[in-house]
Order: structure tokens, then C-alpha cells, then sequence
């Protein structure tokens, strides 16, 4: 499946920053991870911290899949607001999600420390908007529940959100304190470098054909005719999964992103702020570390790449409008523009776990508009489970709720 189309702005802006080999001999190891993008390489991050024999690899080169395309605004609110997750799950559940959703953006911002990234993590506020006034009283109610369960959240009449962000048309809107936003195609490579350093082997361009399941342990048969033999395999494939599980889990769908040219003066505003909206499908934006404003939405349901290639200048068009509409005195000159691979579950929450098709096996499938928080989450669920320990979310995240 091709996961990005045209021109991913992290891709053109961070170039090759390291390069692996494919593999082509017999090798064995305790984890064998099967993806490189954020969620593989954070897997990795944390089988080593724990002290495993670690192989990683990636089909294609690493960090070229959704991660090359993703627009990393890092959110600890899920795509089902918390009101209607609470009706879905219960009130234990939805609040525990969110709130590992909002721990795992500190958790984040520490490895980011650890590793001494360069990758542009930066904290953030986060304003959810009106974007029509029928949609005022469900943010209310949202707001409310964010409050009662401990959030830091402020609700911003109209005026204040124009004050504030010059932001018009708007019927009121939420502003968290918990947010953040990074380049992950960096941050990709980072974590493996750092982690390659502690033993930690990669291999890209080497894909999984064929995985016999053997008591106690798998063999991983790979396109260059190698072997691998592991103990645990962890599955961090994302969208590609559903080429993988028999029973359908999300729905795909296209996600269309723009990225403006270097204004530092009319996006300073928006340094400190991710912002997006009740639209449906909705509009979101953030600013980038080098001056530039990157914007994301219009989603679609996912055909065929051919096809959502062929929208990508209309749907860059339609952003840059509604955008206008929006900020009308804030000049947007389009730099770069692409279509990615997005998917939606039925209760907006990830498949992190077993799964009885597979033995010896593990699946972190970050799904939704947070998957990087979701695979941070992961990657904790995954320490529980080497050490055969419960974890409080694995029953929320499983794949038979």
C-alpha cells in the first residue's frame, strides 16, 4: 500500500539522514519488530531499555511509510470526544484513555531529553473551535467533561479567540494546556541511531514474506532469503495491517496536508498553539520549526492512491480557503502539499495487543488523529506484557472489545 503521495515536507526538508542495510543472513533475537516508522522505532526504544536481543525491520527505507507524512500535532484528545467515549466505554475507561494519551506527551518530551533529539519538540496549548454554532452545545458538554476529570482547560468565547489568535468565524472553543507538536521522520531516525549505539539492529528495504509459528518462538522469512528467528514478533505496520488481519478494524481513509513557505512574522502568533476544529471532517494547524505554517484536512474515504493523488491540488485549494476564511489578514503562500493514509476505528481508540490469528505476537496499531500518543502508550503496554504484567489499558485497546 502506498502510504504518502507527492511531496511529504519532512522527507524534502530533512533529506537521508541514515541509511541501513537489507539483510541477508540467518539471525535470532528475543523481539523482532516489523515496521520503521514512529511506532517500530519507539518499540525498539523501549525493548532495549528493557534489555532484549532487539532486530527491526522495514519493507521499504525507514521512516518512508505514514511517518514521512504524518503532521505530528501530539494531542492528548482523542477523535471520539471524551462525553461520547464515556457513553461507549464507561467513565473509568474513557477518562483512564485520555489521560495516558496526555501522560504520554511528557513521556515523550523525556525521551526526547534522553536521546538529546534535535527533532523540534515544543510544547503546546491546544484550541478546539465552534466551527458551526449547532455545534456549540456538544463542546460544551466536552469541556465539561474535560474539566471534571481533571484536565487544565478554559473555555474561550468568540471574542477572546479572536483577540487571542485573530481567529473569526468561531462560536466559542476549548484551550488545553496539554499539547506539543514535533518532526517524526526525525525523530525516527534518532531513536534508531541512539538505539543502534546500545545494540539495537536495523535493517530496511528487507520485507516479512512468510512468519511459521513454532512453540516458544516464530521464523520470520524474509524477501532477500534470509531467515529470522524470534521470540516475540511486535507488528507496528499501522495502516497495512489490514492487509494482515482478517477482520476489518478501521477504516482508511485519505488526509490532505499543505505546508506554507517561511513567514516567522505572520505565523509568531501560532508558535505556542496547535489548533483545530468540529468540523467534520476537520481542520487542523500548527506551525512548524522553521517559520512555516502547516495545515491538514479534507479528509476522504481511501480508494486507491492513483486516486487520491488526483485531489491533492483541489484539496490543497480548499485548505488554503477555509484557512483564509478563518485568518483572512494572514497571507498563506503553499511551499509543499501531499496526501497520506489516516484511518478511523470504531470507538476512535488504537488495537494494541494479541490477536488469536497470530502466536508469539504483539500489535501496536496507533490508529487516529494521536497515533504517535497512542504508540507511546505501546510501547508501555509492551514492557507490561515481556514482564507478564496486566496492563490497566489493555482491555480498552484489545482486539476482542
Amino acid at each position: 500500500m502506498d502510504l504518502k503521495s507527492n511531496e511529504p515536507f519532512w522527507l524534502i526538508k530533512n533529506g537521508i539522514i541514515n541509511s541501513y542495510p537489507s539483510l541477508h543472513e540467518d539471525i535470532e533475537c528475543d523481539v523482532l519488530i516489523i515496521g520503521g516508522g514512529i511506532t517500530g522505532s519507539l518499540l525498539a526504544h523501549q525493548a532495549i531499555e528493557d534489555g532484549y536481543d532487539t532486530v527491526l525491520l522495514d519493507k521499504r527505507e525507514i521512516a518512508n511509510g505514514s511517518s514521512s507524512a504524518t503532521t505530528s500535532m501530539l494531542q492528548y484528545e482523542i477523535d471520539i470526544p471524551l462525553y461520547q467515549l464515556i457513553e461507549l466505554i464507561g467513565k473509568d475507561n474513557a477518562v483512564r484513555s485520555y489521560q495516558a494519551c496526555s501522560d504520554s506527551i511528557d513521556m515523550l518530551h523525556k525521551i526526547c531529553i534522553q536521546i538529546d533529539s534535535k527533532a523540534g519538540f515544543k510544547k503546546k496549548d491546544s484550541l478546539y473551535f465552534s466551527a458551526f454554532k449547532k455545534d456549540i452545545q456538544g463542546l460544551k458538554l466536552e469541556f465539561h467533561a474535560r474539566q471534571e476529570a481533571g484536565f487544565d482547560v478554559e473555555w474561550l468565547e468568540p471574542h477572546e479567540i479572536e483577540n487571542n489568535f485573530k481567529l473569526i468565524h468561531t462560536h466559542g472553543g476549548v484551550l488545553s494546556k496539554q499539547g506539543a507538536s514535533i518532526d517524526a521522520f526525525r525523530l525516527v531516525h534518532e531513536l534508531l541511531d541512539y538505539n543502534c549505539k546500545r545494540g539495537l539492529k536495523v535493517f530496511d528495504k528487507t520485507e516479512v514474506k512468510q512468519v511459521d509459528e513454532r512453540k516458544g518462538h516464530n521464523i520470520a522469512y524474509l524477501s532477500t532469503n534470509a531467515h529470522i528467528k524470534a521470540k516475540k514478533i511486535v507488528y507496528c505496520v499501522g495502516y497495512e495491517s489490514a492487509n494482515l488481519i482478517k477482520r476489518k478494524i478501521v477504516n482508511l481513509l485519505s488526509t490532505f496536508a499543505i505546508v506554507s513557505e517561511v513567514d516567522w512574522e505572520s505565523h509568531q502568533k501560532f508558535q505556542d498553539i496547535l489548533v483545530w476544529n468540529t468540523a467534520k471532517p476537520y481542520l487542523y494547524f500548527r506551525t512548524t520549526d522553521d517559520g512555516r505554517l502547516l495545515i491538514g484536512g479534507e479528509d476522504e474515504d481511501f480508494t486507491d492512491p492513483q486516486k487520491r493523488d488526483k485531489l491533492i491540488t483541489n484539496k490543497s485549494k480548499k485548505l488554503v480557503n477555509i484557512f483564509n476564511k478563518y485568518f483572512p489578514d494572514i497571507p498563506f503562500n503553499t511551499d509543499f502539499q501531499w496526501a497520506g493514509t489516516f484511518g478511523e476505528t470504531k470507538d476512535g481508540l488504537p488495537y494494541i495487543g494479541e490477536n488469536s490469528e497470530f502466536k508469539n505476537s504483539y500489535f501496536v496499531l496507533g490508529f487516529g488523529g494521536n497515533g504517535i500518543t497512542f504508540s507511546v502508550i505501546g510501547m508501555e503496554m509492551f514492557s507490561y506484557w515481556m514482564k507478564k504484567q496486566k496492563h490497566p489499558l489493555q482491555e480498552c485497546f484489545c482486539f476482542e472489545r
